[in-house]
This record gives C-alpha cells, structure tokens and sequence, in this order.
C-alpha cells in the first residue's frame, strides 16, 4: 500500500496581463467570480495542501478576491522580472514536509478537480525524483506537478519562461499522466502552452 504524498500547490498570480492589455485578467469574471478565485477553488478541492498563491501586480485587489479562502500568501516584489520570481518565491513557502509541488496557472480556470488529483495520485506511485505532466491526446498542458529533487533547480530559474525549462533539460526524468481535460490547455489568452 502507498502513502499518498505531501503535495503542496503554487498559484501563480502575479503576473501583469500584458497581453490582456490593461486590466489584470486575474480578476476578470469567470462563472460569477474573479478568474483567481475559480482557480484557487479548483485547486482547494483537490487533495493538495497547502496551496500557496504567489501575488505581486495588484497584489491587494488579488487578495481581495481571494478573501477567506484557505490560502496562504507571498508576495513577489519583483513580480516585473517574469514567472520564474514568482515560482521561486512560492518554493521558499513550502513546508518542509512537501514531497512535491504542483505549480498552477492563475490564468487556466478550466482545468479540473479530477486532473490535479490524478497528478497527485500518479506522484504516490512514483519517487520524489519525478516531473508529472498531464496530457491529453499527446500534447502536454499545466499544471505540472514537480518532485523535491527539482525545488532548487527551480528556485534559480530566471525571466519569464517558467519552468518549462526544467522539462526541457530533463526529459528523461519527465512521467506523462493522461488525462481526459481539455482545460490543461486553456489559458484566459486562448493560446494555451
């Protein structure tokens, strides 16, 4: 029998919707509720904890449409230099205790429920040394759920690539997890991964 593990969640939501123009996307309505919200929801009903948002451009309006959500906070002060801040910034959050880490876009509210429980149930089958990427019909999509062993590589990354670097140097440590959710690839842009 295996143990589940400790998965804990990072919520990007920091960003500066450049390509949404001025508004901050994040908190764009979507079902009734700020874009945020519906995919901090998404991610609290899954068996990930704790769940960390990571917040930096309006940082204050963010926090507002997530109030009273089970949720603990960072602020990236230096939320302008790209996503790679904001994961690392996420990671120095972490407990101690996490065995992985899923690092989740706050721009993707269709992904469901069931795919971020299925990474995680794919992570107890595997070791604390893999990259679990959802695909749908042989194309990845987010979130990605990383073992420990990659938390200092992806503390250093640097820019606004993501960590989709850390995939792309390390194929061989990276586990396809299919999934039935077309919502892996839909980001508020429409432009997916």
């Amino acid at each position: 029998m295996t143990t589940e593990p400790a998965i804990a969640a990072i919520v990007l939501a920091a960003g500066m919707s450049r390509r949404a123009g001025r508004r901050n996307k994040l908190l764009d309505d979507v079902g009734g509720r700020p874009m945020i919200a519906a995919v901090v929801t998404t991610v609290l009903a899954s068996r990930a904890g704790p769940v960390i948002v990571v917040t930096g451009h309006q940082a204050a309006l963010v926090r507002d449409a997530l109030a009273g959500q089970p949720v603990e906070f960072v602020e990236n002060a230096d939320y302008r230099s790209g996503m790679a801040g904001s994961i690392g910034c996420g990671l120095g959050a972490l407990p101690a205790s996490a065995t992985g880490v899923m690092i989740c876009l706050g721009d993707m509210p269709e992904v469901a429920v069931a795919t971020l429980d299925r990474l995680i149930e794919a992570a107890s089958a595997r070791t604390e040394d893999d990259i679990l990427v959802p695909v749908e019909a042989g194309r990845r999509g987010n979130p990605v759920l990383f073992g420990r062993r990659w938390f200092a590589q992806l503390s250093r990354l640097d820019g606004d690539r993501g960590a989709k670097r850390v995939l792309d140097e390390n194929p061989d440590w990276v586990t396809a997890v299919v999934v039935d959710d077309s919502g892996i690839f839909i980001d508020y842009d429409g432009d997916g991964e």
